[in-house]
């Protein structure tokens, strides 16, 4: 797999919710840290995804936005 995105993430598929049109995907990284990504329902079943799954979470962005009260 080769991708332009600089920070992608290898983890493990921890639940998966599952609606109407898109799915809800729990990502849980090495250490405990968990991304969360919502994806097509198509892709979910395409993908054959289901907890336990090895998968990458990959970013691509221009911007982040930092915040504070």
């Amino acid at each position: 797999m080769k991708l332009s995105a600089r920070n992608v993430f290898k983890g493990k598929v921890k639940s998966i919710v599952i609606g109407m049109v898109n799915a809800e995907i729990v990502v849980e990284l090495p250490g405990g840290t968990e991304i969360t990504s919502i994806i097509t329902k198509t892709s979910a079943e395409n993908m054959k995804l289901k907890e336990g799954s090895e998968v990458y979470a990959a970013f691509k962005a221009t911007s982040v936005m930092i915040a504070t009260d």
